[in-house]
């Protein structure tokens, strides 16, 4: 059963050079309890279409479906429905990682009491239980990362979009939050919608990727299949095959597939 469901979705821009077609028509399905990577160079629309599908940026063309509610009818129901982590985080250094929760749960329209146990229970099975009254600005890159996810885990989300989680983070830190996301979806049945510019971290999370040039969708299906399609063995590494499908290296500086 497809949890995100996009047809033609398309963006453009008006610039004082005219107008920018940053996404020009994605067609896209996201099964139930899928790690889906989406992929893209620079100029891509990748990043474009992460906010049109989280209700950040209205798209100007084509329509979606997010857990079952239209992302042009019923915006307030996917916010209901999905959790957001961006590239940069959202939590406020002056507080207790235990303050934070509780806030997220307020926010959410949960009594006090309520708040506080889901705090609880979030600290319990993100690994947090120890650091409640730490200060987030004490935490380390790894915690601070799987702050951010718990807070987006506040309402018990069907679809979990993350925004590059691990830029930044050491190998170790990396490897504990893989783990994380293969525990939202194996334990929770959590869709998770993953962008990053990190070839090897969709390699090793994705049931399927999808990767966008020009605005568009120009190759789909498993990281396996799309090593034989594109670069003739299902053993070929996926910089090789981002490079048989785009034209571009994901490893210069120009052109590695980063958020657009």
């Amino acid at each position: 059963m497809a949890v995100i469901s996009t047809t033609g979705l398309a963006r453009t821009f008006t610039t004082k050079r005219g107008p920018v077609e940053a996404v020009r028509g994605i067609d896209l399905t996201v099964e139930r309890g899928e790690i889906l990577g989406f992929l893209g160079p620079n100029g891509a629309g990748k990043t474009t279409t992460l906010r049109m599908l989280t209700t950040l940026l209205a798209p100007t063309g084509g329509s979606a479906t997010v857990a079952g509610c239209d992302l042009a009818r019923d915006p307030a129901g996917v916010r209901e429905r999905s959790g957001y982590v961006a590239q940069s985080g959202g939590v406020d250094p002056h507080i207790s990682v235990r303050e934070e929760l509780v806030t997220q749960g307020r926010l959410y329209r949960l009594s006090k009491a309520e708040a506080t146990a889901r705090a609880d229970e979030l600290a319990e099975e993100l690994g947090l239980t120890e650091l409640m009254d730490r200060k987030t600005a004490a935490l380390s890159g790894g915690q601070r990362r799987r702050l951010d996810i718990a807070m987006a885990l506040t309402h018990r989300p069907e679809v979990l979009f993350l925004d590059e989680p691990t830029t930044g983070l050491d190998p170790g830190s990396r490897a504990d939050l893989w783990d994380l996301v293969r525990r939202l979806r194996d334990t929770y049945g959590t869709t998770v919608f993953l962008t990053t510019h990190y070839l090897d971290e969709a390699d090793a999370l994705a049931d399927r990727l999808v990767i966008v040039d020009h605005g568009v969708v120009v190759a789909e299906g498993t990281p396996r299949a799309l090593k034989s399609e594109y670069a003739g063995s299902p053993d070929a590494s996926l910089q090789d095959t981002f490079l048989a499908i785009t034209g571009r290296s994901a490893g210069s500086k120009e052109s590695a597939p980063v958020a657009v």
